[in-house]
C-alpha cells in the first residue's frame, strides 16, 4: 500500500533550524522513499511499511533533543502520483 505523510517538526529550542535540516537530510538518505520538502512541511512518500519505518527511526533520533514536536498527516494514497498526473 502507498503512503503520503506530512511532516511538522517543531524543536522547541532557541536553534531549531539545525534539528530540522538535519531530520530533513537524514530521510533524504533513504532512496526507498521521496522527500519533498517547502518552507511550511516536508511531505514523504513511498510503501506504508517502509515510510513508517523510517519514519519511527528518524524521529526517535529527533527526540534526543529534549522538547521536541512532531504533527504528523498519513495519508493511504500516494499523493505524489496523484498531483503528478502519472
Amino acid at each position: 500500500m502507498k503512503t503520503s505523510v506530512e511532516i511538522s517538526y517543531y524543536p522547541l529550542n532557541e536553534e531549531f533550524i539545525p534539528p530540522i535540516k538535519s531530520f530533513i537530510d537524514r530521510l533524504n538518505q533513504h532512496k526507498q522513499i521521496k522527500v519533498q520538502t517547502n518552507g511550511m512541511s516536508t511531505q514523504v512518500f513511498g510503501e506504508y511499511f517502509e515510510v513508517m519505518n523510517i519514519l519511527t527511526t528518524e524521529i526517535h533520533q529527533s527526540f534526543e533533543l529534549p522538547h521536541s514536536v512532531f504533527i504528523l498527516k498519513v495519508i493511504n494514497a500516494d499523493l505524489n502520483i496523484v498531483e503528478s498526473g502519472s
